[in-house]
């Protein structure tokens, strides 16, 4: 077979960037493609190198060349249409040639009103129209999870390591965009974790344990790590044994934090006790939800608790390899957590005998490329296999069939960092904090109208007031709060004293997910901003699903018509046009995307966020976007 999508070769460049990833990994022939299912990690062949590969192109030359797209499929054996279906399914990824620097400008809820416009309005005229230039060139991002430090920017350098600038000023982003400052230089400059979890300023916050590690300890060094109790929790679980670990954890009644609020015990137990063999344990560091940033500060500022939480996993579900798939645009996070596996397995953290306890464990690091679907947990396991993230139906759910066709456990960062306080004081203690299901203390991303913005721990149970007054208090007079994210609802005024659980936010019809806190003041164009959420989503959904594919697009027309003063009829007719859409998108779209598309704009609907303009109580409509 021609494993070729025409007769064009890849340059000397573009192979020297393939083979210098999948020739220490392959060889001539790492394993037989034929391997049954029942081989172990062999079942995998070569087609989960397809993302590396990819990633290792365009980090060389910029974009991805039909020559370079053959070279691939060669070497991984992919027939050539599936390389191509998955080159062009990222949004970091492109197929035709484009400026080897390349801005991205995040205009998303956080950043478009606060700077993002008007840096998409000084690239222009500096840099020329989007996506136009021959040595750099601008596009804009959605949200690039720096709300804390809005605006903000990230650089794609071909050749180099990207880097990220936030607060992004015009002349900054300007003189980088013509080469005038590098990933080191950016890295310095995130250097103090003071700015993103206020937390951590003097007077240093008491109580805290997720983020207890944050501004204490190096990030880079495993030394200083272990000076501050790291790898205390991994021989505690050790000595306890595997089962015993998941009954602490279920002691505890630990919930996934990613939004699910699955039981994180029950989880592990159902993987540990699985007859068929690998088992797999994937960690979901895919953080996309606009407005969230929690996962990053930790895995940015405390790397090695991340490695040393999945290491745990790993042990008590019987895995010997683990998978961390970590967003795109997030390249700080990614270089410490690249260092921190590295250094813990020089050290016999990770590998083939863990800490000489005769166990096997490992983790590859595998870098998203902008997907937002990518983040519901079957569309991200076959992202790691080398397919378009387009999510599974389910069951099998990823417990019974998942990575490879076998048993995996998949939690999110925030979920593993619990882990360790877990094993710290022990299952019933956890319990004892917090209020019903609601156990622990959970990471808010508070951002928008907030005096300090930033990632704030707090006991469940604490009333939004009560995190609010812990973030300086507003800025300006509270209209609302998006409350969970883009797929979360909007809390008003009157309702601050809900106790932030799980069974709280259900009582006022919200919704924790992700931990988004993002307050808007009376300024605020309301309309703008859920057409900016409508236009999210309709660029992330998979396009798999009718419901999705087609009701996100209906959603934004509709959103945009409202924006401009333009309905479909009159403005009554167009808001029960979208919440029709919301109910169909609701009941009928295949994952959590579609389902939860519309829910920010039913949220807005049902507390009559998006009334008349001329009601003087409506935020009066000044645009902040396109």
């Amino acid at each position: 077979m021609d494993l070729r999508l025409s007769a064009a070769e890849a340059t000397a460049e573009e192979r020297a960037a393939v083979d210098a990833l999948l020739d220490p990994l392959l060889g001539p022939r790492e394993v037989d493609d034929r391997a049954g299912p029942d081989s172990g990690h062999e079942a995998r062949g070569r087609r989960h190198l397809l993302l590396p590969a990819l990633h290792a192109v365009s980090d060389a030359v910029g974009y991805l060349s039909e020559g370079a797209l053959n070279h691939v499929a060669t070497r991984l054996s992919v027939p050539p249409a599936d390389v191509y279906g998955v080159a062009t399914f990222y949004a970091m990824f492109t197929v035709e040639p484009r400026a080897r620097r390349v801005v991205h400008v995040c205009d998303d809820v956080a950043c478009g009103p606060v700077g993002g416009e008007d840096l998409a309005a000084r690239l222009t005229a500096d840099l020329g129209p989007e996506g136009v230039g021959e040595e750099a060139c601008w596009v804009r991002s959605p949200c690039l999870g720096l709300c804390e430090r809005a605006p903000a920017v990230m650089f794609q350098v071909a050749g180099e390591p990207d880097f990220s600038q936030a607060p992004a000023h015009a002349d900054d982003v300007v003189a980088a965009a013509r080469g005038g400052a590098t990933a080191v230089e950016a890295d310095a400059a995130f250097a103090d974790p003071r700015v993103s979890v206020p937390q951590t300023r003097a007077p240093r916050g008491e109580g805290l344990r997720l983020l207890r590690r944050i501004g204490v300890v190096d990030p880079g060094s495993l030394d200083d790590y272990r000076a501050h109790g790291g790898y205390e929790a991994l021989r505690r679980a050790v000595e306890l044994g595997a089962s015993r670990v998941v009954r602490e954890l279920k002691d505890s009644a630990l919930t996934g934090r990613g939004g699910a609020a699955f039981p994180t015990g029950v989880k592990w137990e159902g993987v540990a006790t699985a007859q068929v063999r690998p088992h797999y344990l994937v960690c979901n560091a895919d953080e996309s939800e606009p407005g969230t940033f929690k996962d990053r500060v930790l895995m940015e500022y405390d790397p090695f608790g991340l490695v040393e939480a999945m290491t745990i996993a790993g042990w008590a579900t019987g895995c010997e390899r683990g998978y961390l798939y970590i967003r795109g645009e997030y390249p700080l996070a990614t270089r410490r957590l690249e260092h921190a596996i590295e250094e813990a397995r020089r050290r016999g953290f990770l590998g083939a005998d863990v800490l000489g306890e005769g166990f096997t464990f490992d983790i590859e690091l595998r870098r998203g490329a902008g997907a937002y679907i990518c983040g519901e947990e079957t569309a991200l396991l076959n992202s790691i296999e080398g397919f378009r993230g387009e999510p599974r139906n389910k069951p099998p759910f990823p417990s019974v069939s998942g990575l490879f066709g076998k048993p995996t456990v998949i939690n999110n960062v925030e979920t593993l960092y619990n882990v360790l306080q877990v094993l710290d004081v022990g299952g019933p203690a956890f319990a004892s904090v917090g209020a019903e299901r609601s156990t622990g203390t959970k990471l808010f991303c508070v951002a928008g109208s907030v005096a300090v913005p930033g990632v704030y721990e707090v006991e469940f149970g604490t009333t939004l007031r009560e995190l609010l007054t812990l973030a300086g208090g507003l800025r300006g007079e509270l209209r609302t709060i998006l409350l969970g994210g883009a797929a979360g609802g909007f809390v008003m005024p009157d309702q601050l004293d809900v106790p932030l659980t799980l069974e709280g936010a259900r009582e006022i019809g919200a919704t924790l997910g992700s931990g988004v806190v993002l307050a808007f003041d009376t300024d605020a164009d309301l309309v703008a901003t859920l057409r900016r959420i409508a236009a999210f989503f309709r660029d992330e959904s998979c396009g798999q699903c009718v419901p999705c594919r087609v009701g996100t697009v209906r959603q934004e027309e509709a959103l945009a018509r409202l924006e401009r003063g333009a309905p479909l009829g009159d403005r009554e007719t167009e808001l029960a046009l979208l919440d029709d859409l919301a109910r169909v998108m609701r009941d009928a779209s295949i994952c959590g995307l579609g389902q939860t598309a519309p829910a920010a704009v039913q949220s807005a609907l049902s507390l009559r966020l998006l009334s008349s303009p001329a009601d003087p109580s409506t935020n009066g409509h000044r645009r902040v976007g396109p």
